[in-house]
């Protein structure tokens, strides 16, 4: 079982890639592109997402997979700071609960290879 978690999978981050196109699409997709502050929201955490699933895919490291966290999880609580709703905060928090549940499978995929470099403390 420890050797399962001790190997970086590639496809979590085409995974990554596409969840980053759906997030950045998701106001269109839904028919919710009226109110601005939730557009761009919806296009920079997609760009976000997008580039620091590419990023994973040149130069693995850890602060990476913390931002795509932060990134999913930003998109669970932004229904709520922004206040709308309907199907776009359905897609937004599923969308967002994926970023982040990926996000913390590879941290603890990740957290014990060599080839990372450590946070210094």
């Amino acid at each position: 079982m420890a050797g399962i978690l001790n190997v970086h999978r590639t496809w979590e981050d085409w995974i990554s890639v596409l969840l980053g196109v759906l997030i950045g699409f998701s106001p269109w997709i839904v028919g919710h592109v009226a109110n601005d502050a939730v557009f761009w929201n919806a296009v920079i955490v997609g760009v976000l997402v997008i580039a620091l699933a590419l990023l994973q895919r040149i130069a693995l490291q850890y602060w990476e997979e913390g931002l795509e966290l932060l990134c999913g999880l930003w998109l669970i609580v932004s229904p709520f700071v922004f206040g709308y709703g309907d199907m776009l905060r359905t897609w937004h928090f599923v969308l967002g609960a994926i970023v982040a549940l990926i996000a913390v499978l590879t941290i603890f995929q990740d957290w014990n290879r060599q080839d990372l470099a450590r946070p210094s403390h």
